[in-house]
């Protein structure tokens, strides 16, 4: 494997892919940022870091942007992410998921790279038989996203055995809130995760929100979810890079908090920094969700040196709705 320093990023002009970009910037990292624009933005990547805009399962065109660019380490976060879609289209999962993940993986064992971070989700887990939920859970997701994400991961896992390739996937539980300085955030045009969505509501984008279920056996009755900062999640990305520069062995990490709140606490938190109520109309229990979802990070916490810098749902709800206000001014 060819030991090299830059970063390539691929879905870094995404939601999660262009604040992991900030991060690395910020570390005094090198980055290059592979994206097809399909959801992503090409302002949401700095215009000091080079950008191609391309399919990240296009075996030619990653030869050329590894050749070109001296990568040592890949970043994978282009992929489809919507549950409900995924189930509707399962093809299209598997395809712009799991196939274009091995085309990614076997253009860097051809070029050399010896790093791999993989964006995962703890909808690997599917309905959890224990909370937390640790790494050493069984993997049973109940839908064709999550199943598209874990055979990656079993690939990756493979390919690390077979060609040594150093490989960290990381678990993301619910991935929420924006970059405090303003500088991305979630532009999702369908966008479906409870606080982008409340904050809508909040700035006028919505004319209300949906709580599905009030009858689960948590504290309120809605679902309890383990909601973690976007620049958090971020600095795991930035951690688990630096594990592996330093020799530390590749594995699956969960990336949450360990504790969850309810919706009906989101939206409280949503109400208290936009200083209005919200709409808020209780319709049934969507099939497949589970009561509650909390993630046990002792392995992250003890393995990178990690440790979150926004772990506040009024702070991750304060700057999602600093985002939405600062796009009701730009966009209309």
């Amino acid at each position: 494997m060819v030991e090299r320093g830059h970063v390539l990023v691929t879905g870094g002009a995404g939601y999660i892919g262009s604040h992991a970009v900030l991060a690395l910037r910020d570390a005094g990292i090198p980055a290059v940022v592979l994206d097809d624009l399909s959801t992503g933005r090409r302002a949401a990547v700095p215009a000091d870091v080079p950008f191609v805009e391309g399919d990240a399962g296009d075996p030619a065109l990653l030869a050329e942007v590894l050749e070109r660019h001296p990568i040592g380490t890949v970043m994978h976060f282009a992929g489809s992410i919507v549950v409900p879609e995924s189930v509707e289209k399962p093809l299209a999962y598997y395809a712009n998921n799991t196939l274009a993940s091995h085309a990614l993986v076997e253009a860097c064992l051809r070029a050399g790279v010896g790093r791999f971070v993989f964006s995962s989700t703890a909808a690997v887990y599917g309905i959890p038989g224990t909370l937390p939920v640790d790494e050493e859970a069984p993997t049973r997701p109940i839908n064709p996203y999550g199943r598209s994400k874990l055979m990656t991961e079993w690939m990756l896992r493979d390919a690390a055995a077979a060609h040594g390739l150093k490989v960290v996937a990381l678990r993301y539980f619910n991935v929420a809130g924006a970059d405090p300085a303003g500088r991305a955030g979630q532009c999702s045009r369908a966008a479906t995760h409870l606080i982008k969505v409340a904050c809508e509501a909040a700035v006028g984008r919505r004319p209300g929100l949906l709580v599905f279920g009030d009858d689960y056996p948590t504290r309120d009755g809605t679902c309890v979810r383990d909601y973690v900062h976007v620049s958090d999640l971020a600095d795991a990305h930035v951690a688990a890079l630096r594990h592996l520069e330093g020799g530390g062995e590749g594995g699956v990490f969960n990336v949450g908090y360990g504790h969850g709140s309810t919706v009906r606490e989101v939206v409280a938190a949503v109400e208290r920094a936009a200083g209005a109520p919200l709409s808020v109309r209780i319709d049934g229990r969507r099939a497949g969700d589970p009561p509650e979802l909390v993630a046990g990070i002792a392995r992250i916490t003890r393995t990178f040196g990690w440790r979150p810098r926004f772990d506040d749902l009024d702070t991750i709800v304060a700057t999602a709705l600093a985002w939405e206000r600062r796009l009701l001014e730009t966009v209309g």
